[in-house]
């Protein structure tokens, strides 16, 4: 016992002469146990995880030697015993302990190896209540718990990859405090990250709160991907975390460029959102300040840029490009020819990519389309955290079916479906919200200002002579005539707007009296 209980050397490294190896993730255990066994360590091992070091030939001692009581209840007890706490536990600094230790005849740990049942994958697998249940670890969280918390006296593995690296240390003599701390950090993030998931499923699958379609708790635990050259100003630190394996842009792959930075995120997001609005037809958003400054959809993907650059060409300069299909080499080409930040899209045609990535500055993201909208989306506030349900397109308001002609006659189906489009685009644009469009495609978007009439003159004069015949979308109703007269003088042709306001009726009789149609949507698309 006295030699198991050695103090640390003078660089607080821990001889490790005996492990507790229990893992589900069976990544790279043989070369572990075979390089602890050289390493002379002694290893104890539970169920599946000492079958595969024996199988190996490894020496391996299987828990219940130790416990000398049986693996039962299906495998759910079976590191559950004071030989196996204890030995994690015993403080053997302590005088105290390793006399308690001798006196129940209880060797200390080392060294625990450990990670969880993979409960998160079973979820997302799609499996029953009754199967991922049973994948919430309650033995391994114990086990890794109390070897984090007795960091100063063992060491606590649960990732695969550092494996290879414990061995080197092993071998240079044990591990040091320092890294013990560390290995302990990661070990309860792992725990919480793990308690979390169940937390969040049990609550919203299996014990939803009645009355209300937000649960009284929210947890999440992000992992640092990325420190990023700054925020957005050069004297803001910024960092990209992500959450377990949530689809997004945070998970998008790079495959040229130089490193995001945080407004590259922001407008690459902003820029993914605005193209994937418009089903499956090709569609293209130029963005700029998380704002579009071109969108439009075209038979195909070069069409559809060809269209969206030519919203505002000077603003398109130094843009953020996203598209819900794959890139040409037509439309790879286009983008060659115009200083782009990044181009974020599901793929990229053979060729596309050879005439990309001659740009040295492009950053190019292959990101696969999502496979649904909707969810929820997170805000922070100061002192707290903002949930919503994300505006995802939807079938009642945005489908021109359900919507209510007030004041003209009905259109022709080219026009209809230009309004369609200037609706759904003007989603992406920031409130008070105005978008022109023709032929599929923005010619002018007023956005941001803090009143309609600013909104709709800065649309107009951004479209120019293109503003003639064009249709308009807005993203809330006209609370007065005056703004919706700005879009009648410049000889707008149709208008769709929510409608909700008090001045309807003014509102209408003022495109009524202009012979403009005017279609209410019934659903506001605010987005601040």
């Amino acid at each position: 016992m006295t030699e198991q209980s050695a103090q640390p050397g003078p660089d607080g490294r821990r001889r490790v002469r005996r492990a507790l190896v229990s893992v589900y993730d069976k990544t790279d255990l043989v070369e572990l146990a075979t390089g602890l066994h050289a390493a002379g360590v002694e290893i104890v091992s539970t169920g599946s995880t000492a079958q595969c070091i024996a199988g190996a030939g490894v020496p391996v001692t299987p828990v219940e030697r130790l416990t000398e009581f049986p693996e039962c209840l299906d495998g759910r007890v079976k590191t559950l015993h004071p030989r196996v706490h204890a030995g994690l536990l015993a403080d053997t600094r302590r005088p105290t302990h390793l006399a308690q230790l001798e006196e129940l005849g209880i060797a200390p740990f080392d060294l625990l190896v450990s990670n969880l049942y993979p409960f998160t994958e079973t979820v997302a697998s799609g499996a029953g209540p009754d199967e991922c249940v049973e994948q919430i670890d309650i033995g391994g969280p114990a086990m890794v718990r109390a070897a984090a918390k007795n960091h100063d006296c063992l060491t606590v593995v649960v990732e695969p990859r550092r494996y290879g690296w414990v061995l080197e240390e092993i071998a240079a003599g044990g591990i040091t405090l320092a890294d013990r701390r560390i290995l302990a950090a990661a070990a309860f993030r792992h725990t919480a990250t793990y308690d979390v998931a169940v937390a969040s499923w049990l609550g919203s699958v299996l014990a939803p709160e009645h009355g209300s379609p937000f649960p009284s708790w929210i947890g999440a635990t992000w992992d640092r991907k990325a420190v990023l050259r700054y925020g957005e100003n050069p004297h803001q630190a910024a960092a990209l975390y992500v959450s377990g394996h949530t689809p997004g842009l945070a998970s998008a792959e790079q495959l040229h460029g130089k490193e995001m930075s945080y407004n590259n995120y922001v407008d690459a997001d902003a820029a993914w959102r605005a193209a994937h609005d418009h089903g499956d037809v090709p569609c293209v958003a130029v963005i700029k300040h998380a704002n579009p400054c071109g969108i439009a959809i075209g038979k195909d993907v070069a069409d559809a840029h060809r269209k969206a650059h030519q919203t505002d060409p000077t603003s398109a300069f130094g843009g953020v490009i996203a598209v819900n299909a794959e890139v040409s080499v037509e439309m790879a080409e286009q983008v060659a020819e115009i200083f782009t930040e990044v181009l974020v899209a599901p793929s990229y045609a053979e060729g596309a990519l050879r005439v990309l990535t001659a740009k040295k500055n492009i950053r190019l993201l292959r990101l696969p389309v999502p496979a649904q909208q909707g969810g929820v989306e997170l805000r922070p506030v100061s002192g707290g955290v903002l949930l919503q349900q994300r505006d995802a397109v939807d079938a009642d308001g945005d489908d021109p079916g359900g919507w209510k002609l007030a004041a003209g006659e009905p259109v022709d189906a080219g026009t209809l479906a230009d309004l369609q489009f200037a609706w759904r685009a003007c989603r992406a644009v920031k409130s008070n919200a105005i978008l022109l469009a023709t032929d599929g495609a923005a010619v002018g978007v007023g956005m941001g200002q803090v009143n309609r009439v600013d909104a709709a003159r800065l649309a107009v004069a951004r479209a120019g002579d293109r503003a003639r015949g064009a249709v308009a979308a807005s993203d809330a109703f006209f609370p007065f005539p005056d703004g919706l007269q700005v879009l009648l003088d410049a000889g707008v042709r149709a208008v769709v707007q929510p409608g909700g306001s008090v001045r309807d009726p003014q509102v209408v009789e003022a495109a009524a009296a202009a012979g403009v149609a005017m279609y209410l949507t019934g659903t506001r698309h605010f987005a601040h």
